[in-house]
């Protein structure tokens, strides 16, 4: 099945040099692409239910709050 696809000239260069340095073709990185695009997010379902699920979930904090600089003295 033939498949066209438009992108911008960057992403086109971009995927040039990768498939040269793979040593494939640009046909052969973007069925790779997309099938791990389809295995990551082909379950609709299950990606809806983990999205709603971390929308519950207090995000973590990943610091400590700093302090108020300019209310300390030296």
């Amino acid at each position: 099945m033939a498949l066209g696809v438009r992108v911008e000239p960057e992403l086109e260069r971009q995927l040039d040099q990768l498939a040269q340095q793979l040593g494939k073709t640009r046909s052969a990185c973007i069925r790779e692409a997309i099938s791990h695009y389809l295995s990551r997010h082909g379950n609709a379902a299950e990606a809806l239910r983990q999205s709603e699920h971390l929308a519950q979930v207090e995000p973590p904090h990943w610091s400590e709050q700093l302090p108020d600089w300019n209310d300390w003295t030296a």
